[in-house]
């Protein structure tokens, strides 16, 4: 039978303590290379106009993580204006069709009987304009489905007492310059711009809208864990730490 000294198990002992320091060390320089760091705005949107190039316009999204804040009891649901406009998708529940705007009338609600129909519908489309008339049915017939994803006409934005040309023009026009904010857990992503906007517009409503969610919040800037901006098909840069 071998037996092992103290003195050879006290030096086993100091090397394994020794391995573990440098492991401990190398994971710590690893953390260290593997933390992003803060590029201003207009950085990174040159950094994510060098990125491949893809087929179609993609959107701007800005990803803005939360901290210190109650997801159940401080939750958000609002809109908030952004300076530049975007090109959004706009239908209308409507009592009559229009020119201005993609038209659904209840009569064509017979058409959405099954969950994958008014799936398909609802992302044809960024926001639903309604006559206030419609809007029981219109929760009847699209709520299950509509609501979860954000897209039910909202009486902060969206419904109409009536819906002739004038009302119909004005609500599309504000609806261009209007994105939601609703907290559904710690990370907000909430679309800012095109790809086929002027890098000034972009950071105009990145700053508007970082300036925004702030003032929602209930503890303002100290919610802010770090935001981040990407395209639909890039990686995400940090902007704010």
């Amino acid at each position: 039978m071998t037996t092992v000294s103290s003195s050879e198990q006290v030096g086993g002992l100091e090397n394994s303590n020794q391995f573990n320091m440098k492991e401990i060390e190398k994971n710590k320089s690893f953390e260290k290379k593997e933390v992003k760091p803060v590029v201003n705005i207009k950085d990174a949107l040159k950094i994510l106009r060098g990125e491949k190039k893809r087929k179609f316009v993609q959107t701007i999204d800005l990803i803005i993580n939360l901290k210190d804040f109650d997801v159940r009891k401080q939750s958000i649901n609002t809109f908030i204006k952004i300076p530049n406009p975007t090109k959004k998708r706009v239908a209308g529940f409507l009592t009559k069709r229009t020119k201005l705007v993609d038209s659904i009338m209840k009569e064509d609600f017979v058409k959405y009987k099954d969950v994958k129909d008014i799936k398909k519908l609802a992302k044809k489309y960024d926001f639903f304009i309604a006559a206030a008339p419609l809007m029981s049915a219109i929760a009847t017939t699209f709520g299950r489905v509509f609501g979860p994803m954000n897209k039910m006409p909202s009486p902060q934005a969206g419904i109409m007492p009536v819906d002739n040309d004038n009302s119909i023009k004005e609500m599309v026009d504000k609806m261009q310059k209007l994105v939601r904010i609703k907290t559904k857990d710690l990370s907000l992503k909430i679309p800012v711009g095109k790809e086929d906007m002027s890098d000034e517009e972009i950071e105009e409503n990145i700053s508007s809208t970082l300036n925004s969610v702030e003032g929602v919040l209930p503890l303002k800037s100290a919610n802010i864990k770090n935001a981040f901006v990407k395209f639909t098909m890039t990686k995400p840069i940090k902007i704010k730490e």
